[in-house]
């Protein structure tokens, strides 16, 4: 199963104890993959489409626990493109009435069968009405990326009024949620990993965030090391580049004007040099009579690089 789905998973368990929160997640669903169907007799009917079993279980049980209906489910197998969907189906006038009234989707749409895009700001007035509305809307069509891989939350709105609305309130939590349109649809998105974590906390599904932060932790402890490595590596081919220019210098000037004309401290860097090629500064110093600083050693080693330079550009740059 992918993360998504196991926080979908999670999700549709998470169950609020208050009925106006339940009323609120089920707004979202309806909301999100829900129609209103009204017949000629003017009869109303509720259809929540969905490819997840998960989410058309947790709209059953809402329609049942929340307002005592037995909803019908309706199950539909495509054998070419092998996959199924369910549809949970609230025939009743009186019953599709109730909880359209509830979750105050009856003023709308008076006609015809309509897709729902918005809902109505009483619904999620509260903030623990909020969460749930948010927990609804993830388990109707929201999706995230394996954070193994990437951070990336998503919501995917039919409607643009949906996006925004659905953008303000995740904006009302300190987030930062953008909207994109792709096709037909509009996208509200977070990319932040941090951000990701509060959504989960605000959708109530405490063990992919902790899931969650235990890859971001891994990941920047790995990126830590990884940092540390490429610095320590780099200084190490700084430090060996460096080495090897001083040899070349100084092996220059000993074939050349004989290290023996050099002045006496330089004279013993460049023998201890030769005879230490891989030695850091330090060690080098600490090899000398008296001992010398790193400081010292580098100047030392500057002086003669400076010298080397000066004799090739006197004998016109021949080695």
């Amino acid at each position: 199963m992918s993360f998504s789905g196991k926080v979908k998973d999670e999700l549709s368990k998470q169950w609020s104890q208050a009925r106006h929160c339940q009323i609120a997640e089920l707004a979202a669903l309806i909301s999100i993959c829900g129609a209103i169907v009204i017949d000629s007799r003017n009869q109303y009917g509720i259809k929540i489409h969905t490819e997840n079993i998960t989410v058309a279980r947790k709209v059953f049980t809402l329609v049942q626990k929340t307002f005592n209906i037995e909803a019908d489910i309706s199950v539909r197998r495509n054998i070419i493109k092998e996959s199924v969907s369910y549809s949970v189906i609230i025939r009743k006038h009186s019953d599709a009435l109730r909880i359209l009234q509830a979750t105050k989707l009856t003023d709308e749409y008076m006609d015809g069968f309509e897709e729902i895009h918005i809902v109505n700001p009483i619904i999620v007035r509260q903030t623990c009405c909020k969460r749930a509305f948010l927990r609804g809307v993830f388990l109707a069509a929201g999706s995230m990326s394996d954070p193994e891989k990437s951070y990336h939350f998503e919501i995917v709105c039919a409607a643009e009024a949906m996006a925004v609305q659905l953008r303000k309130m995740i904006c009302g939590f300190s987030m930062d949620g953008k909207i994109v349109q792709r096709k037909k649809s509009w996208v509200v998105y977070l990319k932040e990993g941090s951000q990701i974590v509060d959504m989960l906390n605000i959708m109530e599904a405490p063990l992919s965030l902790m899931e969650l932060e235990n890859v971001r932790i891994l990941k920047e402890m790995r990126n830590t090391v990884n940092r540390k490595v490429n610095c320590e590596t780099a200084n190490i081919n700084k430090t060996v580049s460096a080495a090897v220019r001083q040899l070349e210098d100084i092996k220059y000037l000993q074939s050349t004007i004989g290290l023996e004309k050099l002045p006496e401290g330089l004279e013993e860097t460049a023998h201890i040099r030769l005879s230490h090629p891989d030695a850091t500064l330090k060690e080098l110093g600490e090899l000398m009579s008296p001992t010398v600083g790193k400081s010292g050693v580098n100047h030392r080693l500057r002086k003669i690089s400076e010298m080397a330079e000066k004799v090739r550009q006197d004998q016109g740059g021949l080695l």
